[in-house]
């Protein structure tokens, strides 16, 4: 059991942690024909974006209510009913994210008043999904935002009156903030490779993997339709990737009686074992061969290459469940986990097979992180790395001195091989380095 800790600063002076706003527009982002809105000012939408562009390389679709001074001490309501009119005749969204921030938080503004009486006077936009999610900005992380907006997505959108026999071949994936574009592309097709049809929650995959439109749009042009959103109470099974997942699948559960298994991790040898397992119990298909085939190819690479991870003292600064997974992961190859920060407290923490957890800041990183063979944490990692002579393995959110993280694959036995042997090599390269 790992001892939380939490920093006594009363400032972070170097964050390591992103804002709701960042993770629910994050997971907005993976629905198709959706327009994300942020209710607050200008300036809290071009920060949002600002960290989502620099990560992802590609332009992000994202509006703003443009509270003023004025706007701010009369209210809100206005701004978000003109924001959405403008909206429907201008992108003609398909789904609409309504996140709050701060501002209109700490005013008190009611977001579930103010869709209520707006649907009310404008009864042409029954049609149109309205998810509405609470992200102030001066509590909680990315991983809380993402969370959040999963969960009122799959509150809101499917519904019950709807309901048709389930699907004996589709089932629900919730996937965590902890995975990229290119893990949820290996996990569908793993999960096709079953016979099965996954509908994934956000589906990240079609819309942030860096490819070139046919055409351009103000809105996402892939990912989760809205009708596969209102089908997701006919799924046999919920498979939630990541701990923060838990809520959304228990919302489905509660509504639809469809059970649930959740999984904290998709990468390392007995991790992909479990989830495979799970696929072949749910589909009454076995493993496929390939999988079995990469599965030996995983055990060897660990057999010849466990001696440059041994006794290898590793220090991270990641959101909860991207912590959890990579500890797991590298406590499964021999590594000793030298510290580990976080953003938030989680109840998943105490858990962990380590000393203890510090819930802090990139400053209480660089000061936890002194002796460590390697740091793992995203790119403002950079400058400490080069204090402290510790070479860097980027992971979170965001990686912007890096090509190519939005295809990024850890997940599955290949995902788990490509991770081992990025790690490996920084390794072998300081070893080589000592040599000379």
């Amino acid at each position: 059991m790992a001892i939380i800790s939490v920093t006594s600063t009363s400032v972070a002076v170097n964050p390591l942690k992103q804002s709701q706003t960042v993770g629910a527009v994050l997971a907005f982002l993976g629905l198709k024909g959706i327009m994300p809105l942020l209710h607050g000012s200008q300036g809290c939408t071009a920060l949002t974006k600002a960290v989502l562009v620099q990560h992802f390389r590609q332009t992000i679709p994202l509006s703003s209510t443009a509270m003023t001074e004025v706007a701010t001490i009369l209210g809100g309501e206005e701004r978000v009913e003109q924001a959405i009119l403008t909206l429907v005749q201008r992108s003609k969204p398909e789904i609409i994210g309504l996140c709050s921030t701060g501002l209109v938080e700490t005013r008190g503004d009611d977001m579930g008043r103010f869709v209520k009486e707006i649907r009310h006077r404008h009864p042409e936009l029954d049609y149109l999904p309205i998810v509405l999610v609470s992200t102030p900005d001066f509590k909680g992380t990315l991983q809380d935002g993402f969370a959040g907006a999963v969960e009122s997505i799959v509150r809101e959108i499917p519904q019950k009156g709807s309901k048709q026999d389930p699907c004996p071949t589709q089932i629900t994936i919730l996937a965590s903030s902890a995975f990229t574009p290119g893990d949820v592309q290996e996990i569908k097709e793993i999960v096709t490779s079953f016979g099965l049809v996954p509908i994934v929650v956000p589906d990240l995959s079609g819309v942030l993997d860096g490819h070139i439109e046919d055409s351009s749009s103000a809105i996402t042009a892939n990912g989760t339709n809205a009708a596969q959103l209102r089908s997701l109470g006919s799924s046999v099974f919920t498979l939630a990737l990541g701990d923060s997942m838990r809520g959304g699948a228990q919302i489905l559960e509660q509504r639809f009686n469809i059970p649930y298994e959740v999984f904290g991790e998709l990468t390392g040898l007995a991790a992909v074992d479990k989830f495979l397992q799970a696929l072949a119990d749910i589909s009454g298909v076995s493993v496929p061969d390939k999988y079995r085939r990469q599965r030996r190819q995983l055990q060897h690479v660990m057999l010849e290459n466990h001696f440059y991870f041994g006794c290898k003292r590793v220090s991270l600064a990641l959101e909860p469940d991207l912590l959890w997974s990579t500890v797991s992961f590298l406590r499964s190859l021999g590594v000793e986990i030298h510290s580990a920060v976080t953003t938030t407290r989680f109840p998943l923490l105490e858990k962990l097979p380590i000393k203890s957890v510090t819930i802090g800041d990139l400053e209480d990183f660089e000061q936890l992180a002194v002796g460590s063979d390697l740091l793992i944490t995203n790119s403002h990692g950079v400058a400490i790395a080069q204090r402290l002579k510790i070479p860097l393995y980027r992971q979170g959110i965001p990686i912007f001195d890096c090509l190519d993280h939005g295809q990024f694959t850890k997940v599955g036995y290949r995902g788990t091989m490509q991770l081992l042997f990025d790690i490996g090599n920084l390794f072998l390269e300081q070893e080589t380095k000592v040599k000379d």
